[in-house]
């Protein structure tokens, strides 16, 4: 008799695939210190060695983790893995790591009130929800990504400023990304969104993207490729109240593309920064083969629709396919 799990390929349906034990080599932390000898994922990334040559790893059981991790730069490329049922998306996540620090509380800048702050390249995040719980009111960041790095499977919340995708190469698969006020942000580094579903709460105006791009030859790049926007589940959100994203400095670079727009996206797509202080005169908003109410309408003059879609290898360069913070096999 075949299993199940043999049988699924044959039906055309796919296989979910667990992971609640560490993989073979990995760091463990838990609530319980009965059940792994760290209580604290900060305590786990700094017994990591800063010499060894290879890639280290963290596994995380399930748990609501109130700390602020900090990942230096270190010569040593490090996965950090959270304990989920399915491995392949962002709903079976089990793992949060939480705090509420923003800039009204004295935090000095935006890195700083991050609830995860990535500064070593080479890092890759599965399955792990990251928040910054301050709510309206401030910048205050639950991500902020200053390497080379890879997110998969990872929900990302916050009100203002969630995402601080600032430097090094940066890729998003298959996540969820929270926020409403300028919320995927950031001055230098270019950021591939693949399959990302990108959710707003309940507001009367909101931004999903400002980039910070300032000059022609900066590299910040943000390309939103197959991703879907749409309210946040039990958010009451107006047609029209969120737009694509505004420039926070002059060279802003910012592209949705095959992506589904619910009606929350406004009829002009993008917006200036602020009257009196547009900041548009050299901006580059683009889109290409969107669909769903929120694709439609007249688009704001400063954008453009795209013959063409942007090629991944335009933002990340040729040889992303085989970076150390990108993983093929989980896009498939």
């Amino acid at each position: 008799m075949y299993s199940l799990v043999l049988l699924l390929p044959l039906l055309g349906l796919s296989h979910a695939a667990q992971r609640t034990s560490p993989p073979s080599g990995c760091i463990v932390v838990a609530k319980s210190s009965s059940q792994a000898p760290y209580t604290s994922i900060q305590a786990a990334v700094n017994s990591l060695s800063t010499t060894s040559t290879t890639r280290q790893c963290i596994f995380i059981y399930p748990g609501t983790y109130n700390e602020q991790v900090l990942v230096p730069a270190r010569k040593a490329q490090l996965t950090i893995y959270g304990s989920t049922t399915d491995d392949t998306s962002y709903k079976s996540n089990t793992v949060l790591i939480t705090q509420k620090k923003s800039q009204a509380s004295g935090t000095p800048n935006n890195d700083e009130t991050g609830t995860l702050r990535v500064k070593s390249d080479g890092f890759k995040l599965y399955n792990v929800d990251v928040e910054n719980s301050y709510g309206k009111g401030s910048q205050a960041v639950a991500l902020s990504a200053y390497a080379d790095s890879g997110y998969y499977g990872c929900r990302l919340r916050g009100y203002q400023d969630t995402v601080l995708a600032n430097k090094g190469k940066q890729f998003y698969g298959k996540s969820e990304i929270v926020g409403v006020t300028d919320f995927i942000f950031g001055q230098d580094a270019p950021a591939w969104f693949e399959k990302v579903d990108v959710r707003v709460l309940a507001a009367s105006l909101g931004y999903i993207t400002a980039s910070g791009r300032s000059s022609s030859s900066s590299a910040n790049y943000y390309v939103f490729n197959n991703c879907n926007i749409a309210a946040a589940s039990g958010n009451s959100v107006s047609n029209g109240a969120f737009y694509l994203g505004r420039p926070w400095r002059e060279y802003a670079r910012v592209v949705f593309q095959r992506t589904q727009m619910s009606a929350v996206i406004n009829s002009a797509g993008w917006r200036i920064w602020n009257t009196g202080d547009e900041r548009i005169s050299n901006v580059e908003f683009g889109e290409y083969g969107n669909s769903g109410t929120g694709a439609s309408g007249t688009r704001a003059w400063f954008s453009k629709k795209l013959s063409q879609p942007v090629a991944i290898e335009t933002v990340l360069g040729s040889g992303y396919a085989s970076a150390a913070w990108y993983d093929a096999t989980y896009m498939k």
